[in-house]
């Protein structure tokens, strides 16, 4: 076999598959899509208009600056300063993207060699196996268990070797909606700093939080300059498709990130650039209230699910949910949600398919309530059949 069928099949592993295949049930039956984590209904009015605003009047038409606008790196600036109390220079700190996805990929090809190990949280965010291997890296994961999914910084220790380059931390975390204490990230923290690691954090629903806090790691001792934190507009603002995300770093960090960046996808969404720049600046109660419109959305689900059978596991942040089948005689999470869209009409992502060791997640599955609450209200109706 040659090695492009190899690599094809170690970057697209299982999720994209899955991804697909759940996403081609729910259109072929008519069902409820509550497996893929994108919401129902777009974000402020406000925002949008801005992004038409800046369309007719020709800003971002061509091709914005390479970091991204001003506008918008000092509004990231201004977000991290008003949040969290971390101070960066929006000039040479702070670097635009297309998403998240693209600050993941441009930051691993950035700090990685051939080689190199990355310690990660399983099950990961589907996109990190792909870029670390893009890398040449070694993924190792550190397993978060149910019924916390909390991480075991013990464990932690004893994976590090001479290879460790870097931990990927990714809280509020997807798909087990933990959120990391303080504590926590300090054990990481010292870690990091005692055996001189890299830290790229997935951060983009860190205004996805309910009760618990979102602290970055970036704002604790011998963080900030061995931290790169990774956010986007998409999930605080409903507006997924527009693909504006960002890295904030000291200056050689974020040099060498923008160097990879600039070979992928060089610029984008300059238009919306402009927009996300007056949605960063929106008043607190607009964070408030849409923090406590997806708690409510949480409970409604959370609730429809403990009712038709499932062991829920509630969530602390984003917009998931894990549930365990095996209450309903099920065990295997990826045909139950082959069969579920046939079964009652909804459609679901088995966690199986964001782990290396598949058996671990193997009875685990994954909904969505970033929807409106007719749907999640049709969507309890239809599960209560199970």
């Amino acid at each position: 076999m040659g090695t492009r069928p190899l690599l094809n099949r170690r970057l697209a592993g299982m999720g994209t598959t899955v991804f697909a295949e759940m996403s081609a049930l729910a259109a072929a039956t008519g069902s409820i899509n509550l497996g893929q984590g994108f919401p129902d209904t777009d974000g402020p009015e406000e925002v949008r208009e801005a992004a038409v605003r800046a369309l007719r009047e020709g800003h971002g038409n061509q091709y914005p600056p390479g970091p991204g606008i001003p506008e918008l790196r000092a509004a990231i600036a201004e977000h991290q300063q008003r949040f969290y109390g971390l101070a960066y220079d929006p000039e040479a700190e702070v670097l635009v993207t297309a998403g998240a996805t693209e600050a993941i990929a441009a930051s691993l090809l950035a700090l990685l060699e051939p080689g190199d190990e990355v310690i990660a949280f399983e099950p990961f965010y589907d996109s990190y196996a792909a870029c670390i291997a893009m890398a040449g890296a070694v993924r190792i994961p550190l397993t978060l268990r149910a019924p916390g999914f909390r991480p075991d910084l013990d464990e932690l220790r004893s994976l590090i070797t001479p290879r460790t380059r870097l931990l990927l931390v990714n809280t509020p975390h997807n798909p087990t909606g933990t959120v990391l204490t303080a504590d926590e990230l300090a054990g990481i923290a010292r870690l990091a700093v005692e055996h001189d690691l890299l830290v790229v954090t997935d951060e983009v629903y860190e205004h996805v939080v309910f009760g618990a806090a979102h602290h970055p790691i970036a704002a604790l001792p011998g963080m900030r300059e061995r931290t790169v934190t990774i956010s986007s507009a998409g999930k605080t603002f409903s507006f997924t498709g527009w693909k504006v995300g960002w890295v904030t770093a000291s200056p050689a960090l974020v040099a060498a990130v923008r160097t990879a960046k600039q070979y992928l996808t060089y610029v984008s969404a300059g238009p919306f650039q402009y927009a996300v720049a007056e949605a960063l600046r929106l008043p607190d109660d607009y964070f408030d209230t849409f923090r406590a419109d997806l708690l409510r959305k949480r409970d409604l689900l959370a609730d429809g699910l403990s009712a038709a059978g499932f062991r829920v596991f509630a969530p602390e942040g984003t917009y998931f949910i894990t549930t365990d089948i095996t209450p309903l005689g099920e065990k295997d999470g990826i045909e139950f949600c082959r069969a579920l869209p046939g079964r009652c009409g909804v459609v679901a992502i088995p966690n199986a398919v964001f782990y290396d060791d598949t058996e671990a997640g193997r009875s685990l599955v994954r909904f969505t309530f970033c929807k409106k609450d007719a749907v999640l209200a049709e969507a309890v109706s239809r599960l209560g059949r199970l």
